[in-house]
């Protein structure tokens, strides 16, 4: 069976959807917790997969396990092994590469549209094409310079880069379960007071959106999984 180790920062931001993709495909699904466990289990695992959290990818000042982050993702990087990174996860990825993380003027939160770009489109966030996705951060990473700028936003233009077929990097929470969307809004309440952000709009919008939403992220992260090297 096939491992894959997962950095988790906050535990509602989970694996979503992507859990019983993983079942699917026969990987052993570990959780590491980031500042309490010990990454190294991450170096030989099939995929390594680094979720989001409430903190910014170069605050390693306030919370040093970040730099122990960027290390195992750098070494992984380096040997292309099969690597994924959502919101935190994907600005610590280009970090990771020598890329710039920045904050933005504006938080995205809340349900809007990418543009893919032409490599967008023949890649698996194809089937995410005119369809809104789940956007909660206030931090842009730049695109590293070995990486594929995959899609963007108004109001964010760098979402998505991958190097290869190996690795992935998810400005946007593809991976969430908007049946769960409650435990997003009481978990980053006092983010969405600061942000002027409403939870009963964000509420509507995952009901307006989930269903067909998580069919789209599913048949991305199929076919992504599909494609990675043995």
């Amino acid at each position: 069976m096939k491992t894959a180790i997962v950095i988790r920062h906050v535990l509602f931001e989970d694996l979503g959807i992507l859990a019983p993709l993983l079942q699917e495909q026969d990987f052993a699904v570990r959780y590491l917790e980031a500042g309490l466990d010990d990454l190294s289990p991450a170096e030989q695992a099939d995929l390594l997969i680094v979720l989001g959290g409430p903190i910014g990818a170069f605050d390693e000042d306030k919370y040093p396990f970040i730099l122990d982050e960027l290390a195992v993702i750098r070494d992984r990087l380096s040997l292309q092994q099969a690597t994924l990174g959502i919101c935190l996860g994907a600005q610590l990825m280009a970090r990771a590469l020598g890329a710039a993380v920045a904050p933005m003027q504006q938080q995205e939160i809340g349900f809007g549209p990418l543009t893919l770009t032409a490599a967008g489109e023949k890649s698996p966030l194809l089937a995410l094409q005119n369809q809104p996705v789940l956007h909660w951060h206030g931090d842009q990473f730049a695109i590293p310079q070995a990486a594929t700028l995959l899609a963007g936003s108004a109001q964010c233009p760098h979402q998505a880069f991958s190097l290869g077929d190996y690795a992935l990097a998810l400005q946007f929470h593809a991976e969430a379960d908007c049946q769960r969307i409650e435990q997003w809004l009481i978990g980053h309440a006092a983010e969405l007071a600061m942000a002027g952000k409403e939870p009963s709009l964000l509420r509507k919008q995952a009901a307006e959106n989930g269903s067909a939403l998580s069919s789209a992220c599913r048949s991305l992260f199929t076919q992504w999984l599909s494609q990675l090297p043995n």
